[in-house]
Formats: structure tokens, C-alpha cells, sequence
């Protein structure tokens, strides 16, 4: 196979080694001699059978094409304000030339023409049918093709290194602005424009206050597909009983828009994870952050595998957003979600001192419900309202059997988890541009949380001796418990932008939360004839209420010198809560919280920001509980009622650099975070009757100083050279902290390095292939013990159109593992093809797919925890060939 692959990739670079090209090179300037930044420089062909080139200048204006000899060109220099420059150039050699722009005395002598790229202050535009051949499906095979713009295989997009927080459509979020529904189903025929947006604010009059690190996307539609219906249907049936179908509909008019996407397949394609679920977390704008932060709930322990041995998917969501007048808009989207999944893993954990061999089953059932419902009113252009409701559900079913393996002992247990999650968020939001100098905006925001989970555990071996007083002389241990969790939170805010000049602001915030927590958790053990052993009498049990008022007051002084921005402040807390259990604990505090911002803006496409924030965090009321409840089969806790809050530094260092004119992105991004005082689990590990140690494990939580230091680097470089688009990304993260095990204080340190390069080919009439090489190394230190594992992955992905008709697509990936602390090596590979085709003009089309061709069982991987090192196995759907057939709305 990897012969096959490699042989296709050589014949593909030895063509362009005969390609005979020429440059044109030089320099574009105005009438004073000064060099344009991003001036467009098109070259289109006589023979509109052949491609066109552009350029995009640089801070010295500068620009370069390489053309084809002995073909005529059309020379467009264009720039927004000034006259069109054109010639005709014919050559077979390198020739460099000079243009120079004449400025438009008025917009009637601008000439209007397409460009490429655009970049208007923190937007670049990309004007797609510059970059596209008419072949691409979905709009990720538009994204994929536009420079700066990366996907990865998680489906996360950045623009020039950085992550994509929103994604819109005509300047309306799709989905509340969730990406992976986007890049997945809008369909690439549709599309116009995409405009990344830095530093992104919904409120257009606040871009030049606030300083967001959001990033969007907004895709601007062909002006033809504004006022109809279109979209795609696809079935597919494959071996076994495999199967797989979808629909996605749009419908696009001046006032109303409507969009609704399905899905239900039983290949393991997930449309909507419950990650996704919980990343819909509603609240407000992000300018109200105050650098407070509340740990909530753990909801983990739902969340899905990424690999299963089997699953089954129904997915619908539907959006709609409609201009009841000039200065009302609704909009509003329900999502629903049911999956089925079956999944097995098998995980060698050392802990410290012994090891265990567990293997897990798990059968999954998550259904999940998403409504958001917002009015957007806008009286006029210098006030809006906005009012945002949302609901989310879920009802999650969760069975596991594990089989625990500790000193020769095998230890079944069987695990069944029920939880029913409601959630309520209504936020209102005002903005107001008052005069030349002040702007306001202010918050109200109410969030409702409802958590009840209902868990057993089955087994006929005794567990966690010496804790759980349960009755040991039945054939099978039956262990309950119900968990409830609620919570209430409202939180006011007012913020008042005073603008003293243009190069001088100070900002003001006040803002008040109130929330509220209650913690419920009852343990017993089922026994014959519905009579119960409940383990209230051993200090289980909890009911537990929990308060917390924070009162704060910031300031912040923004000033501007040359190529320097300032921005430094500080917020003043007054932090008051309550615990009641069996007795109230009351306590206060005051907190200062400073922050700093610092960007040099050495030119529109270079600069470094430097961040600074002394940052806090309160724990949520379940650590708070003072007696025993269940967390696992092998692990009881108690909480600790005289937490306080946790209080740490966090610094970011990120530099940038882009240039269309060298093809150059360079992104570079260094984040380190000190805890002064921090939380840290304290774990106890039990003995069995044998005296030897076990799995089974009492945690609590602890408040200690100077407990942890976190350094995270990461680089993302791309560069074009002609028609070779090359890569680099790279992630190293350092974490050290210490721990209290069995009573000693325990210092762990992870290091963990991980890079990808690659390069991407981009001939017009050849396979696009992207071929790279990924790398990580992750090495772990506990106590005496460590730990040190490698992985190794080259991989190559191909798009091939040919014969007008026909789309193959093609991955590769091959896996080499190794847990180098005990010479042990796993190596497997992951291959998936698919041919499409569809005639032109012809609505409908084919797809043959193929899914895990080579049919491997089993991925391997690794983790490092607070207390173990894993060493995991995760079996994989098998081999999967599926024929489809889509029609074209």
C-alpha cells in the first residue's frame, strides 16, 4: 500500500520538474513612489482554457507570479481608490517591472473587478471562485483551498493559526455559529466569499473598543442562491447492515432564512457529539469576562467515545432567522441528537507501587435537545438590544462492564449510570452609543442547571473495604446511589467605554453574581426483597447548600503610541458565600485582580500581544460536601467545606506574521500558567485482606500553595513555493505539580512534544495530495516512577478530479506506537477511500466509500492522570463499503 501511495506522489513531482514557467516580478507604488500593502496583481491568459494567476502585495509592495511561457497574459493591477493599471505581456524569460497606480479623483473612475484576496483593517476576503475548479462539495473543500486557512482532522479551522470561534452566514450565525456544522454541510456551489473577521464583536459600533481574541468567519452567498431553495439528499447502504443517509435544505431570501440539516447512519459518522452539546453554553457577550471563573459540574464521564465497535446516529436541527422590519431581527434553531454507541477498551494503568489490567465495555444512549431563540433590536444605529433564550436537554444511559485485574485477583463489576440534564439560560444585552465620547452596554444574564444521576454498581467480589460498610455475605453485591445537583446563577453587569481621544480610553465595569448550589447524594445497598442498607449511618450522605455573592468594581486605561497599545487595569472582588450542611460555615473576602495587555503592530501583517492576568476560581458545591459519596466502583469521596479559591498567574506571548505576496503564515503562541494556591485531590489508596494494595481509593480535595506550573508552546508555519504548499505545526506542553499520595507529598511532571509537517500540492490538472508526518513523544515522572511513550505517523491524503466526472478521495494514515518504558510496540494503519461521481448538468450522483480498508481492530494510545499512566487500546468499527446515491436540489 504505502509503496502504491508513495510511487503515484514521485510521478506527481517528476511532472513538474519539465513544467517550463517564467516570472514576473516587481514592484507596485502610487504616484509619490510609496509601495501599496495588498495591492491585487491579476494575470489572466488569452486562452480562457488556461488558469489564471494572481499576486497580493506585500508592505514593500511588492509582487511576483510565475506564468507559463508563450502564453499571452492580461496584466490587471488594481487597489481600492485608484485607476486600474493593465498590460499584455508574451515571454519565455524571468522579467521584472515596476507599476505604478494613478489615484481615482472620484468612485466613478474606480474600476470594479473580483479580487482574490481583500484585507480591509482586521477582515480578509477571499473572493473564492479565485481558487476553486467547480469541483468542491462542501464548503471544508472551499476552506481547504484558501490561503492561511487550515482544518484538521478534528475539524477545527484556524485562519493563520487561530482558531475559528464563529461561524456565519450573511452575517447571521449558523447554528448559534457552530463551526463543524457549517464546514460539514453548506454546500460549496453556494458560496461567494469567506471573510475571516479578527477581533470579532456582534455589535459593530464596540470593534473599536473592545479588544475580542474571537475570530470569525462569515460566508457571503452567490447573489443567485438569495431567493431558493437548494441543498443535497444522499443514501448509502453497505455490507452487513450498514448504512448511512442525509439531507441538508436551505432556503435563502432577503428577509427569511431556513435551514435544516439530518442525519442517521450507523457507521460511526457522528454529526453532533455530546462535546458539541455542552459547548453551546449560551451567556453573554464576552467584553462582560471580568476574569472570574467557576468550575462546574463534571459531565465528563458522558461523553462518547471517539472510536466504537458499533453505533447508530439520528440527527436533525433546524435554523431559522427572518428580518421582521428595519430594526427587529428573530432568529432561533432547535438541534436533536440520539446516538447508540457499543465501545470496548482495555487499559494497563500503573498506579504507584502496582498495576492493573482493566478491560471496559460500554454501551452508550445519549439523547440530546438544543432550542435557542434570539431577538435582535435595533431602534437605531446607535443602540441594540439583544434577548437570547435557551433550552438544553439530555438523557443519558450509560452501561459498563469492566473487568479489573489487580495481584492475580479479577474483579467484575457491573456499571449502570442514568442522568437527566435540564438547562436554562436567559440573557438580555444593551449597548448604546451616547455621545462622541461614552458608550454603554450592559448584562443580565440567569442560568437554571438541573443534574439528576442515578448509578449502580453490580458485583460478587467485595469493594472498597474498609469505606462502604456493605453486608459482604450475599452471592452479589447490588450498590445504589442518586446524585442531585442544581444550580441557580444571576449576574448583573454595566460597562461604560469613555473615549477621552483617539488614542485614549478608560473603561468601567460594576457588575454583581449571585449564585446559588444545592448537592444531594444518597448511597445504599439493594437487597433481596427491595430491603435497602443505606450508608447514611457511616457519614454518607450529603444535602448540601451553597451560596456565593460576588461584588466587583474595574477599571481599565487603554492608550495608543505609535505602533504600541496599552491596556492595563484591575478588578476589585468582594467575594461572600455560605456552606449549610450539618453546620454553616460563612465566610468573605476581598481579591484584586489586575490584567495587562500589551500589542505592537509593527505593520497590517506583523505583530506580537502580550496578555497578563492574575485569574481566580471557587469550586463548585459537590467538593464541598463534608461526607462520603461514591465516585467510581473503586474510588469513595469526601469533600472539604473550607476550600477557598483557587488564585493563579496566566501569561500569553503570540506573535504573527502573514504575506501574500511570499505565500507566508507564521503563527507562534506561548501560554504559562503559576498557581499561587491551587486545588489538588488527595488520594489514599486502600488494602485488601491480604494486606496488598488495591485500585480501591479514598479522594478529597485540598487547597495548597504553589501546587502547579504549566507551560504550553505552539507554532503553526505554512509557506508556498510556486506549486508546493508547505507545513509546520508543532505543540509542546510542560506541566509539573505536586500531589499528596498515601500521605506523601508526591512531584509529577509530563512532558509532551508533538509536531506535524507536511506539504500540499496544488497543480491545477493534478491530484491535490497532502503528504506529511506527524510525531509525538510524551514522557511522564512520578515519584521514582516514569514513563516514556512515542508515536509515530506518516500519512498522505489525495483529491483527484478527472474525466470531468469522477472524484477520488484518499487517506492514509500508518500508526507506529511504542511504550518505550517497557519495549513494547503496536503499528496498524488507517486507510478510507471514496470515488464520486457526477455528470455535468445531471442532478444526481455516486459514491462508492470505503471505511477502515484494511480492517484493523484496535488503536493504542496513552494518558497521564493525576495519580496513573495509562497505556489504552480502543477497538475500531471494521472494514465498511457503502454505495450511495445523492440528488442535487
Amino acid at each position: 500500500m504505502i509503496k502504491h501511495v508513495f510511487s503515484i506522489i514521485l510521478l506527481t513531482f517528476s511532472v513538474t520538474v519539465f513544467t517550463q514557467n517564467f516570472e514576473l516580478k516587481g514592484i507596485v507604488k502610487d504616484s509619490l513612489g510609496s509601495p501599496l500593502l495588498y495591492a491585487n496583481v491579476i494575470a489572466k491568459p488569452r486562452d480562457v482554457t488556461k488558469n489564471m494567476s494572481f499576486s497580493v502585495t506585500d508592505e514593500k509592495g511588492r509582487y511576483r507570479l510565475e506564468l507559463k511561457t508563450n502564453v499571452n497574459y492580461t496584466i490587471d493591477v488594481s487597489y481600492i481608490g485608484y485607476k486600474k493599471a493593465s498590460f499584455v505581456i508574451l515571454s519565455n524569460k524571468n522579467i521584472q517591472k515596476s507599476i505604478i497606480l494613478k489615484e481615482a479623483k472620484n468612485k466613478l473612475e474606480e474600476v470594479v473587478i473580483e479580487l482574490p484576496v481583500t484585507v480591509k483593517g482586521d477582515t480578509t476576503i477571499y473572493n473564492t471562485q479565485k481558487f476553486i475548479n467547480g469541483k468542491e462539495r462542501k464548503l471544508k473543500n472551499i476552506l481547504k483551498k484558501l490561503p492561511g486557512i487550515q482544518i484538521n482532522k478534528n475539524g477545527v479551522v484556524t485562519v493563520k493559526g487561530k482558531k475559528v470561534t464563529k461561524m456565519l452566514v450573511d452575517g447571521k450565525p449558523f447554528f448559534g455559529g457552530n463551526t463543524k456544522l457549517a464546514i460539514e454541510n453548506i454546500p460549496a456551489d453556494v458560496v461567494a466569499k469567506v471573510e475571516a473577521i479578527d477581533n470579532y464583536n456582534e455589535v459593530a459600533f464596540l470593534r473599536g473598543l473592545t479588544d475580542s481574541n474571537k475570530l470569525a468567519i462569515n460566508i457571503k452567498l452567490k447573489e443567485g442562491k438569495k431567493r431558493f431553495v437548494f441543498g443535497d439528499v444522499e443514501a448509502g447502504k453497505g455490507n452487513e447492515e450498514y448504512y448511512k443517509s442525509n439531507a441538508n435544505l436551505f432556503y435563502y431570501a432577503p428577509k427569511t432564512n431556513v435551514n435544516f440539516i439530518s442525519s442517521s447512519n450507523n457507521i460511526a459518522k457522528k454529526t453532533f457529539t455530546f462535546k458539541d452539546y455542552m459547548s453551546f453554553q449560551g451567556g453573554s457577550n464576552a467584553l462582560f469576562n471580568s476574569g472570574f471563573d467557576w468550575k462546574g459540574g463534571d459531565l465528563s464521564q458522558f461523553l462518547e467515545n471517539t472510536d466504537v465497535i458499533k453505533s447508530k446516529e439520528h440527527f436533525g436541527a433546524l435554523n431559522i432567522s427572518n428580518v421582521v422590519s428595519s430594526k427587529l431581527d428573530l432568529s432561533g434553531f432547535v438541534i436533536f441528537s440520539y446516538t447508540n454507541t457499543s465501545s470496548r477498551i482495555v487499559n494497563k494503568n500503573e498506579y504507584a507501587g502496582f498495576q492493573e489490567l482493566q478491560n471496559i465495555s460500554t454501551k452508550a444512549i445519549n439523547t440530546l435537545g438544543i432550542g435557542k431563540f434570539t431577538f435582535d433590536y435595533t431602534p437605531n444605529n446607535k443602540e441594540q438590544w439583544f434577548f437570547k433564550t435557551q433550552f438544553k436537554n439530555s438523557d443519558n444511559n450509560k452501561d459498563n462492564g469492566i473487568s479489573s485485574i489487580v495481584n492475580a485477583i479479577d474483579n467484575r463489576i457491573e456499571v449502570e449510570k442514568k442522568s437527566g440534564v435540564s438547562n436554562f439560560n436567559q440573557n438580555v444585552e444593551w449597548h448604546k452609543k451616547g455621545n462622541r465620547k461614552h458608550t454603554y452596554s450592559a448584562t443580565a444574564n440567569f442560568l437554571f442547571d438541573n443534574n439528576i444521576l442515578n448509578s449502580s454498581w453490580n458485583t460478587n467480589q467485595p469493594i472498597l473495604n474498609g469505606i462502604v460498610p456493605v453486608l459482604n455475605n450475599l452471592r452479589e453485591l447490588n450498590i445504589n446511589q442518586l446524585r442531585k445537583t442544581k444550580q441557580y446563577n444571576f449576574t448583573t453587569i454595566f460597562k461604560d467605554f469613555w473615549v477621552l481621544n483617539r488614542n485614549n480610553h478608560i473603561y468601567t465595569t460594576i457588575g454583581n453574581t449571585y449564585q446559588k448550589q444545592q448537592f444531594f447524594t444518597d448511597d445504599f445497598q439493594l437487597l433481596t426483597n427491595e430491603v435497602t442498607n443505606n450508608f447514611s449511618t457511616n457519614n454518607f450522605g450529603n444535602d448540601t447548600q451553597y451560596s456565593f455573592h460576588d461584588l466587583f468594581l474595574g477599571t481599565h486605561y487603554k492608550f495608543k503610541t505609535g505602533i504600541f497599545t496599552f491596556k492595563q487595569g484591575v478588578y476589585l472582588h468582594k467575594y461572600n458565600w455560605s456552606v449549610v450542611q450539618e453546620h454553616i460555615i460563612k465566610r468573605s473576602k476581598w481579591n484584586l485582580l489586575p490584567d495587562f495587555l500589551m500589542k505592537i503592530d509593527f505593520n497590517k501583517s506583523k505583530g506580537i500581544t502580550v496578555r497578563y492576568n492574575l485569574k481566580t476560581t471557587f469550586m463548585d458545591v459537590s467538593k464541598l460536601a463534608n461526607r462520603f459519596y461514591l465516585q467510581s466502583y473503586n474510588s469513595v469521596f469526601k469533600g472539604n467545606e473550607n476550600l477557598e479559591n483557587e488564585l493563579y498567574h496566566s501569561v500569553n506571548l503570540n506573535y504573527h506574521r502573514f504575506s501574500f505576496y511570499k505565500g507566508l503564515f507564521f503563527n507562534a503562541n506561548i501560554n504559562y500558567t503559576k498557581k499561587v494556591k491551587g486545588y489538588t485531590t488527595r488520594v489514599a489508596f486502600l488494602d485488601n485482606l491480604n494486606a496488598s494494595k488495591t485500585v480501591d481509593r479514598f479522594l478529597t480535595q485540598d487547597l495548597l500553595l504553589n501546587p502547579s506550573e504549566n507551560w504550553n508552546a505552539a507554532v503553526f508555519f505554512e509557506k508556498r513555493i510556486k506549486k508546493i504548499r508547505y507545513k509546520l505545526s508543532g505543540d509542546y506542553i510542560n506541566s509539573n505539580y505536586i500531589q499528596d499520595i498515601n500521605n506523601v507529598i508526591v512531584k509529577n511532571e509530563s512532558n509532551n512534544y508533538s509536531f506535524d509537517i507536511g506539504l500540499e500540492t496544488l497543480f491545477d490538472k493534478l491530484p491535490l495530495i497532502n503528504i506529511g508526518f506527524r510525531k509525538s513523544i510524551g514522557t511522564y515522572k512520578s515519584s521514582n516512577i516514569t514513563s516514556k511513550f512515542s508515536a509515530n505517523e506518516p500519512y498522505v491524503d489525495i483529491d483527484y478530479d478527472f474525466l470531468n466526472a469522477f472524484k477520488l478521495t484518499f487517506d492514509y494514515s500508518y500508526y507506529n506506537y511504542k511504550n518505550q518504558t517497557v519495549d513494547q510496540s503496536n503499528r496498524y494503519s488507517i486507510t478510507n477511500a471514496s470515488l464520486f461521481y457526477q455528470k455535468e448538468d445531471s442532478p444526481w450522483n455516486f459514491k462508492i466509500t470505503a471505511q477502515n480498508l484494511t480492517d484493523e481492530t484496535f488503536k493504542q494510545s496513552n494518558s497521564f492522570s493525576d495519580y496513573l499512566i495509562s497505556d489504552t487500546r480502543t477497538y475500531i468499527m471494521p472494514r465498511i463499503i457503502l454505495f450511495g446515491v445523492g440528488y442535487k436540489l
